[in-house]
């Protein structure tokens, strides 16, 4: 018989109150739930604007060619997603989470996702694995800096850009992760660490199809070495698999290739606040 949706949100309950260090994975499903858009999905950004999409694959080549000519050309572009996303708000699946850090339940946020809600609701412990829109980062020592210490649009008035890295003066980016880059480095190494000493990982609103971020619950479930020098010196060599549950609206490859353990179909908002509830209840 199958377990009901009680019986599964009572199992990962459960499976958080045993583990000494759970983390959790987030990708576009948790954000779509506040307002944010997708991609790729029906009404994503790129299927609305084909455009932008190919704008997306070239940006990191232009932005290295001529960082203030990217910069102009950004500014003056017709969508502006710092506005659009700056109105997002956090749901009931972010703030779960956070109320899950504060009882020291979940060590842990790594999200594919840019938005910084996971911040917003209250989240300290968060790796942005694909960077933050509302950070800029400098690729020379990896420095970042809040986009609001810059006034772009005055800068562009004032023949001012590109916006440059108060440490060592190279052009700035936006922290988010483009075609072609690499995910920083800090970001790559701190995530690895994090799949290799959890002993449960929640996968949030993922389809677990984008990497390297899909590759961190095959770490934690024990079938792949990293090949970062992080795993070589950090000791945290996994002795048996980690918990590893889901929660999304569909199965995934990590479902489908028995990856996680389980999966909880749903929404995010609406699962993890029970889940928590659930935590809570048995603490």
């Amino acid at each position: 018989m199958n377990p009901t949706m009680s019986d599964l949100i009572k199992r990962a309950a459960d499976d958080i109150l045993e583990a000494r260090h759970a983390i959790a994975l987030t990708g576009a499903g948790i954000s779509t739930e506040s307002g944010i858009p997708d991609f790729r999905g029906p009404d994503g950004i790129w299927t609305k604007n084909p455009e932008l999409e190919q704008k997306a694959y070239e940006a990191y080549g232009d932005f290295r060619v001529n960082p203030k000519k990217w910069w102009i050309d950004q500014l003056e572009g017709p969508v502006n997603i710092l506005e659009e996303w700056g109105k997002a708000q956090p749901n009931a699946g972010h703030h779960a989470l956070a109320d899950l850090e504060k009882s020291n339940q979940l060590k842990r946020v790594l999200t594919q996702n840019i938005d910084n809600l996971h911040q917003q609701a209250g989240s300290q412990n968060v790796i942005d694995y694909h960077g933050n829109i509302f950070k800029l980062r400098c690729l020379n020592c990896n420095s970042r800096s809040s986009i609001e210490a810059f006034d772009l649009n005055q800068m562009k008035t004032t023949n001012q850009l590109p916006p440059l890295c108060k440490s060592c003066g190279d052009p700035l980016k936006p922290d988010v992760v483009y075609f072609g880059e690499p995910i920083p480095v800090d970001a790559a190494s701190e995530s690895e660490e994090e799949a290799l000493k959890c002993d449960l990982m929640m996968v949030c609103g993922t389809s677990a199809l984008v990497y390297p971020f899909a590759g961190l619950p095959i770490i934690a479930a024990g079938r792949q070495r990293s090949t970062l020098e992080s795993y070589l010196t950090s000791g945290h060599v996994p002795t048996k698999s980690a918990v590893i549950f889901e929660i999304n609206d569909e199965p995934t490859p990590l479902t489908n290739e028995g990856i996680s353990h389980y999966l909880i179909q749903g929404k995010t908002g609406e699962i993890i606040p029970q889940i928590v509830a659930a935590v809570k209840a048995g603490i």
